[in-house]
Parts: structure tokens; C-alpha cells; sequence
């Protein structure tokens, strides 16, 4: 497979994201329902961030069985700042740029967080991205296939993922949703290009541990603002119900062999 053609698939792959991008517009819906289409972008999250844990855990893992401490060592430091740097890097910027501002005192807008959710899925992207680019440039044409397709269909659930906190509050606009995809999809494009030429597990440790990070903290901020004890019960389904999502379309990837 070609340069040109990973990349284009791997667009591909990426942009499929704007197809749940759309359900954030969706109005007129009671709070209970709101709470759970919100909460079910928590579930999917929280997926992701296990999921994620379960791809650094690997090169991690074959270097200790290696006896390769050399490596293992290198992959546990990029772990820990990695996710050090997007963890507390997001708590001192909101602390010290957003929580300042009156309307934001109390808990982020919903468009503000609709971005830092494709922010984190954008980083956790890019590590796909860069398996994808990695399997067609090291000749691994069928595995780089079945990763394009997964991938789609898993950044398709993605979209709505980032347009979870909005449904029922506001009505973003369609340029708004355009950004949003963009900051999802556009690193998986990204990361197709770099990974045909560069194959660095300690890179995709990196992203992912940024995006763990970045997860970590939405996660925070979704559970804060839908706590209110008239949408519990809403809520705790609707993390069920994404989490459960998650894993369903990720088990596709798994039972095509990838």
C-alpha cells in the first residue's frame, strides 16, 4: 500500500467521526434524558481510558518479559509524564485561565467541554493513527485494512462521544462541529502519515498516556456537572450504556483479528 493511499484511508478512518457529530443538535428533551445522552459520552470515555491503559500496558509488558529493563524503564518514565503532564496540565490551565472568568466558576460550558473531549479523544486517535500508518508501512497490508475499518467504525461513536454534554442544552452550530471534528478525527490523519515512516512504540505510549490523562480529567468534569439527585438513576445508565457501546464496537476490531 502506498503512502498516499494510507493516508487517504486513514482520513477516512478519522473523519468518520462527523457522523455522530450531528446528534448534537438535538433540542427539546427533559433533564433526565439529557443526563443520560451526557453521561453516555462518560461511558465511552471511560471505556476508552481502560482501553487505552490496555495498549501501553503491552510494549511495556514484552520489554519487562524481555529483560530489556533498558526500554521498560524508558516506556514507564514516558508513562507517568505523560500522563502526568495532561493530568495536571489541564487542572492549572482551568485553574488558572478559565476558573477565573464569573460564568466559569462553577462547572465548564458545555462547549468548552464538547472540546476538551475531542481534545482527549484527539490525542487517543493519533495512537491510531500511528498503528495504522505503522502496518502499511512495515507491509502489513491486511492488518492495516481491518484497523482503517475498526478504527471508522469505532470514531463514529466517537462523535457522539464529544457531543454528549451539549444534546438537550445547546444547539452548537454546524462550523462549531466542524472544529470539533477536526480536533477528534484530523490526528488520526495525522498519525497515519507519521506512522507509515516512523515506527516508535515510545511515541504511541506518549499519546496515549496524554490522552489518559486528558480523560481522566473530562471524565471529572462530566460526573460534576450531572450529579444533581434527580438524574442519578439517568446517569448511571447512561454510563452503562456507553461504556457498554465502547466495548461493543472495539469488538470488532477484536474478532476481525486486529
Amino acid at each position: 500500500m502506498s503512502f498516499i493511499q494510507t493516508v487517504l484511508l486513514g482520513a477516512i478512518a478519522g473523519f468518520t467521526i462527523y457522523l455522530g457529530l450531528p446528534f448534537g443538535r438535538i433540542s427539546g428533551m427533559s433533564e433526565k434524558t439529557r443526563s443520560f445522552l451526557s453521561m453516555t459520552s462518560a461511558g465511552i470515555l471511560l471505556f476508552l481510558f481502560f482501553d487505552i491503559f490496555g495498549q501501553i500496558a503491552e510494549p511495556i509488558e514484552a520489554a519487562l518479559g524481555e529483560k530489556a529493563y533498558g526500554p521498560f524503564a524508558l516506556f514507564l518514565a514516558i508513562l507517568g509524564i505523560g500522563f502526568g503532564v495532561s493530568l495536571l496540565g489541564l487542572i492549572l490551565f482551568d485553574r488558572t485561565f478559565i476558573r477565573q472568568r464569573p460564568e466559569a466558576a462553577v462547572a465548564p460550558s458545555p462547549r468548552r467541554l464538547a472540546l476538551m473531549i475531542a481534545t482527549g479523544i484527539g490525542l487517543h486517535n493519533f495512537s491510531e493513527g500511528l498503528a495504522i500508518g505503522q502496518s502499511a508501512g512495515s507491509g502489513q497490508l491486511a492488518l492495516a485494512a481491518v484497523l482503517i475499518i475498526g478504527f471508522g467504525l469505532h470514531n463514529a461513536t466517537e462523535g457522539f462521544g464529544i457531543v454528549g454534554p451539549l444534546v438537550g442544552k445547546e444547539k452548537p452550530s454546524w462550523k462549531f462541529l466542524g472544529l470539533a471534528g477536526l480536533i477528534g478525527g484530523g490526528p488520526t490523519f495525522l498519525g497515519t502519515m507519521v506512522g507509515y515512516y516512523l515506527q516508535s512504540p515510545a511515541m504511541s505510549i506518549l499519546f496515549l498516556s496524554l490522552a489518559a490523562g486528558a480523560l481522566v480529567y473530562i471524565l471529572g468534569e462530566l460526573f460534576n456537572i450531572n450529579r444533581g439527585p434527580n438524574t442519578k438513576l439517568a446517569a448511571g445508565w447512561g454510563v452503562f450504556a456507553g461504556f457498554l457501546f465502547g466495548y461493543l464496537t472495539d469488538l470488532v476490531l477484536k474478532i476481525a483479528g486486529a
